[in-house]
């Protein structure tokens, strides 16, 4: 049986991607990417979850971040396309220690960040809550006789 092993998120930079060059040469850069989702709870409040992914980049997509031919940084909004992977390691106290990583074969900056994020250096990203598309609200839903599709 065939399976299929790909994940595609759309999110904001948490942090600026990491270098780091092994002695062979290859590069691997490291980044976390934020996504959110916005919905109304059972009391009709609006609740805003926000999901950390560690991302890792290998291979020529990497050498050109290294290099420079891309340009990625802190809030950019960004699209990455790539596979789950897995791994465990033993950390200092002898503690098996397992991490989910996703391995971007595809990224792509959709948006620099915003200028009042550059500026919070330091600061933790809080991603800025986007509307929900297709809601209207209920005042308005009842004065409307159009359809939202």
């Amino acid at each position: 049986m065939a399976s299929l092993n790909k994940v595609i998120l759309i999110g904001r930079l948490g942090k600026d991607p990491e270098i780091t060059t092994f002695e062979s040469g290859n590069r691997k850069v490291s980044a976390t990417l934020a996504t959110s989702e916005r919905y109304r709870d059972r009391d009709n409040n609006w609740v805003e979850q926000t999901d950390w992914h560690n991302i890792v980049v290998w291979g020529n997509l990497a050498n050109d971040i290294a290099e420079g031919r891309r340009n990625y940084a802190k809030g950019d909004l960004m699209y990455v396309e790539g596979k789950l992977r897995t791994r465990q390691y033993t950390d200092q106290q002898g503690i098996v220690r397992y991490v989910t990583e996703v391995n971007a074969d595809k990224m792509m900056q959709m948006a620099p960040a915003r200028p009042a994020q550059q500026s919070s250096y330091g600061q933790p990203y809080t991603p800025a809550p986007d509307p929900t598309p297709g809601y209207v609200p209920q005042n308005q839903a009842e004065e409307s006789n159009d359809l939202p599709f």
